[in-house]
């Protein structure tokens, strides 16, 4: 485990939490208090228009009708 003082933690926070990957990080501040870093699991970032799809029993050609008749009104 690796304790860093709040002005070292502050001077140097990027390799701190590359660090922080492969060993225990504290941070310890003036007064006693100690602060644990601990890194979270990556997330796999997904895209918005990643959606699960409906099953409405329409089809294709259904769809585009539909659209080009809402435009025609418009």
């Amino acid at each position: 485990m690796k304790v860093y003082t709040y002005s070292e933690a502050r001077d140097k926070l990027s390799s701190i939490l590359e660090e922080s990957k492969t060993e225990e990080v504290v941070i310890r501040r003036r007064r006693g208090d100690m602060y644990a870093i601990v890194p979270q699991p990556a997330r796999h970032r997904r895209s918005p228009f990643d959606v699960p799809g409906l099953s409405k029993g329409i089809t294709r050609q259904e769809i585009l009708d539909a659209i080009h008749e809402s435009r025609e009104r418009a």
